[in-house]
């Protein structure tokens, strides 16, 4: 490689880090709670007991309360709002019910109700307050919404030009050293240099995917706008002249359900959107199905039924760009392959924070060397490294 591709390649790296680095270390340090969100909830919190454990609550067995009479008992708590999400669990019978004061109502006014479906018992309140929800939100938009989320969306992706760029570096870097050298015996610089170096290329595969699927979350809300706008308008093309569907005529949720597993048998339910919100027309409710095997679960396929008559009106899978960010939500935070994944996620996280900190502290210390001066150290291996 010559010269000036290697200046450009290092200007490229240098300033792509420079932004995003703060940033990054933000995402990386709440990141690594957020990865064992489940079993810190499950250490927090006092383990639920069930009527039937072991009975998914999408599960379609006897004994588990109909969702009319779960529904009922979730507005009885919540009076003068509307129902806006019925979710799911296939490992236990629990289920949450959301509610707001209106259908189109947004999230800091919704409220999520736990139950016990094979009891009909109300067992809790999703937390709203407490240190997992205030890391989450941190992580995800900085309680800014979607300028937020586009903003860390950017960052994203000045952080893939950096792995990119610092991969395109490496090459020349280490022509004529061994991987994995680490030459303690030189100036500290050159250490980190090495350490540096070793780190981000041992993650980098990594580094690109939590990357890539981070990026692709942030665009959450774009996506499923744009799902709503083409693919559902489409669907539901033949109630486009109609009024939206007033709460007080919606009708029963068990007939809804038993046609949607119908139009989609072999599938589990994983939850309900209603009439007039973001998953739904104005005059449905919109089944999402999840398929039974280890990838298929990630993927949503909903089933459209007139919440007023209870007759089916379509079925569609998701579009490519639902089926991406179905699959990297899981994907950005290990939940794919148990604990023994979670873990690994957790080293290489950190590993990523020891990568933007030594980045950081070469960079200060060599912020006053020439351009040509840091050609000369790529080129060299580090042997003719900026003075600093």
């Amino acid at each position: 490689m010559k010269s000036p591709t290697i200046r450009g390649w290092f200007l490229v790296h240098k300033w792509s880090s420079l932004v995003c680095t703060v940033f990054l270390l933000m995402l990386c340090i709440t990141g690594l709670p957020l990865i064992f969100h489940d079993e810190v909830d499950r250490l927090a919190g006092e383990t639920m007991q069930f009527g039937m454990p072991g009975v998914g609550s999408s599960s379609n067995v006897p004994g588990l309360v109909p969702l009319d009479q779960m529904m009922a008992k979730a507005l009885a708590g919540r009076p003068g709002e509307v129902p806006l999400f019925m979710a799911f669990d296939n490992d236990q019978p629990s289920m949450t019910i959301t509610t707001g004061p209106r259908p189109n109502s947004p999230g800091a006014e919704m409220t999520i109700q736990v139950f016990d479906r094979s009891t009909g018992r109300r067992i809790g309140q999703e937390d709203e307050e407490g240190v997992m929800h205030f890391l989450l939100k941190l992580h995800t938009d900085m309680f800014l919404g979607l300028p937020g989320e586009l903003f860390l969306g950017g960052m994203g992706l000045l952080f893939i030009a950096a792995i990119v760029s610092g991969v395109v570096l490496y090459a020349p870097f280490m022509r004529k050293l061994a991987f994995g050298t680490i030459r303690t015996s030189r100036s500290t610089r050159l250490k980190w240099i090495d350490y540096h170096n070793l780190l981000g290329i041992v993650a980098v595969a990594w580094m690109v995917v939590v990357g890539v699927t981070g990026v692709i979350n942030t665009l959450e809300k774009p996506i499923n706008q744009l799902w709503r706008r083409n693919e559902l308008a489409a669907l539901t093309r033949e109630y486009a002249g109609k009024g939206a569907l007033p709460p007080s005529r919606y009708g029963s949720l068990d007939r809804a359900m038993a046609e949607a597993r119908k139009a989609l048998p072999g599938n589990n339910p994983q939850f309900i959107g209603f009439p007039g919100g973001s998953f739904s027309s104005n005059h449905h409710y919109a089944v999402f199905f999840q398929g039974d095997t280890p990838l298929t679960e990630r993927l949503l396929t909903p089933a459209l039924i007139d919440a007023e008559t209870g007759t089916f009106t379509a079925a569609r899978t998701m579009p490519w760009y639902n089926k991406s960010l179905s699959l990297s939500r899981p994907l950005h935070f290990g939940d794919y392959g148990g604990l023994p994944l979670k873990i690994l996620w957790a080293a290489l996280d950190l590993f990523t924070i020891v990568v933007l900190v030594s980045g950081l502290y070469l960079w200060l210390g060599k912020r006053g060397a020439s351009p040509a001066a840091h050609v000369r150290e790529v080129e060299t291996g580090g042997i003719s490294a900026p003075a600093g």
